[in-house]
């Protein structure tokens, strides 16, 4: 589960600005620099993003990470199946509330 939601958080950042370093999304997330790698890879080896570096760049070590049209889609399942989880347990609390008054 942990891995899961750390991963939909990578998707979402890399979505939002695919510049960001390793170190850079580490930071934002919260993570280890070691995670966010193996998340990539994870990541990368799913299809779900496409690492390139910047060939005009004088620091040859950057790199970009897009979300492929698999990536995209599968962060949109994620976020859908989140939104039903939490819609579940909004329901349930609901029924315990009222069964308690």
């Amino acid at each position: 589960m942990k891995d899961d939601q750390d991963q939909f958080n990578l998707l979402r950042k890399i979505n939002s600005n695919p510049n960001l370093s390793q170190r850079e999304l580490a930071n934002e997330l919260n993570l280890s620099l070691g995670k966010i790698n193996y998340c990539l890879r994870a990541l990368k080896n799913k299809g779900l993003v496409k690492i390139t570096n910047f060939s005009k760049s004088k620091n040859k070590f950057r790199y970009a990470y897009i979300l492929t049209p698999k990536g995209i889609s599968e962060k949109t399942k994620i976020t859908i199946n989140f939104m039903k989880r939490k819609m579940a347990e909004y329901e349930e609390l609901k029924k315990e509330i009222k069964k308690n008054k």
